[in-house]
């Protein structure tokens, strides 16, 4: 049985609002807790501050996913004796592969595309992310179109890797011929 409880709705809608929330109104509040935690200028400092992104839209995306499985295969599990965490150990979260490579791929693509965030956090040259350095190929009003093409090409192949790999994984099914209706 999956868990009911109290503003159930609400918390789902705050979730969503939160991924809705612009990233241009957190660049102070989340300066002050990197410089709090002293990560600032490192890439533990941006990886918290791309994971502090993500979760909303990775949970939103998630909740809607274990919706999907079938209440039955949890019901079954338990009258064969398992509990809620084998249920979820044994049942669910082996359904739920698909939608979990999926959002991881989202996920990544995100952070390895995303510009603002590094360049505001990250200062170092050593420590610069793809996007950021593309984006230093660009001195004044000379555009080096050959270089950031190339570059842009060179960044692009991590992801489409990952892609050609994960898509058996997003285009299978999800519990097909599981529960006979």
């Amino acid at each position: 049985m999956r868990l009911r409880y109290r503003y159930r709705d609400w918390i789902g809608r705050l979730i969503l609002f939160s991924y809705l929330t612009p990233t241009s109104l957190l660049f102070i509040p989340l300066s002050i807790i990197i410089a709090q935690l002293k990560l600032g200028n490192s890439l533990q400092g941006l990886i918290f501050v791309y994971l502090a992104f993500s979760t909303p839209l990775s949970t939103w995306l998630l909740m809607g996913f274990f919706r999907s499985i079938p209440l039955d295969l949890e019901e079954q599990a338990m009258v064969d004796g398992a509990n809620r965490m084998q249920a979820l150990t044994q049942i669910l979260l082996p359904l739920s592969v698909p939608g979990l490579i999926a959002v991881s791929v989202f996920t990544f693509t995100g952070a390895w595309n995303e510009l603002l965030l590094a360049l505001i956090f990250i200062t170092s040259p050593d420590k610069r992310t793809v996007p950021v350095a593309i984006q230093y190929l660009i001195t004044g009003d000379v555009f080096r179109w050959g270089l950031i093409m190339a570059a842009a090409v060179l960044a692009a192949l991590p992801v489409m890797v990952m892609y050609y790999l994960a898509q058996r994984f997003v285009v299978q099914g999800l519990s097909a011929g599981a529960v006979k209706g």
